[in-house]
């Protein structure tokens, strides 16, 4: 009479190969940490509308000036007041229109300046004095 061995079942002590890390060159499945989304991200229209708010400011503003130094020190002041209100913007309102606010108030303030040396350059007197 021959005794039946049961068959050999899973071995769990057995030595495994360590699973292979994927390189990162095609994803394997979904990323191991969250992927955290912007609650309000940056759009285009955004950008547009903070950069044709900016542009209307400074032109009010450089507007006020009846010379060339009046106009450069209203150029300064109203860019910095749209800094101070990017800054608000960027910490409690849309980051998008801080951005377009930014960007077009340096641009008024390089403006200005290049005014300001060109005359310079001309005159040989420096027009903010």
């Amino acid at each position: 009479m021959t005794i039946a061995r049961p068959e050999p079942g899973p071995d769990f002590g057995a030595a495994r190969p360590a699973p292979r890390t994927p390189s990162g060159l095609f994803p394997s499945g979904p990323p191991t940490r969250p992927t955290y989304r912007e609650p309000h991200p940056i759009t285009g229209a955004g950008v547009a509308a903070g950069g044709a708010a900016a542009a209307g400011w400074l032109l009010l503003f450089g507007l006020l000036g009846t010379d060339l130094a009046s106009y450069a020190w209203w150029t300064v002041i109203a860019g910095l007041l749209a800094w101070v209100t990017a800054l608000v913007l960027v910490r409690h309102g849309d980051r998008g229109v801080a951005t377009g606010v930014a960007i077009v108030t340096a641009g008024g303030w390089s403006i200005a300046a290049a005014v300001v040396a060109v005359r310079w350059a001309t005159s040989g007197d420096w027009p903010l004095w």
